[in-house]
């Protein structure tokens, strides 16, 4: 991946609804050479597909929680089966697994207390948990899903 490619990443990330002419204008391309790499870039799995943004708020969602998962069982028989509930749990936008004192971290989005409630239930009735423990966001200060490009 050269300097050009890193480009077109940056702008496509600020705008994939750009018309590939306009990506090119941006990064010095015309356009057959800029849609190559693009689907060059996509082909090789670097952009994995494009989305709109919604705001949640405005859908509904207003209550982000972080909720730190820790288990007393390690083994991958629990892991495939908890990441397959929580896979599918629709509330659930990130799912990590993580190093130190927390075993698994989510970002969850909810309507409201009582929406985030039922999550609650329904994820300690899934699969066995020694801890959970829950952190309500007062306020989105930064949000973004552009990677800084090096």
């Amino acid at each position: 991946m050269d300097a050009i490619d890193r480009k077109i990443l940056a702008v496509l990330q600020e705008n994939a609804a750009l018309s590939v002419a306009e990506i090119g204008s941006r990064v010095g391309l015309s356009s057959t050479p800029c849609w190559k790499r693009i689907q060059r870039l996509e082909a090789d799995g670097v952009i994995q597909k494009r989305v709109a943004l919604v705001d949640q708020d405005k859908i509904g969602l207003g209550v982000t929680v972080f909720v730190s998962v820790e288990t007393g069982d390690h083994s991958q028989d629990w892991l495939d089966r908890f990441a397959k509930v929580v896979g599918a749990m629709p509330e659930v936008m990130e799912f990590y697994r993580m190093a130190g004192d927390v075993d698994y971290m989510l970002r969850v989005v909810v309507p409201d207390i009582a929406g985030y409630d039922a999550f609650y239930k329904r994820l300690i009735a899934a699969v066995p948990l020694t801890n959970v423990t829950s952190r309500f966001a007062m306020e989105k200060i930064k949000s973004t899903t552009a990677l800084p490009v090096p």
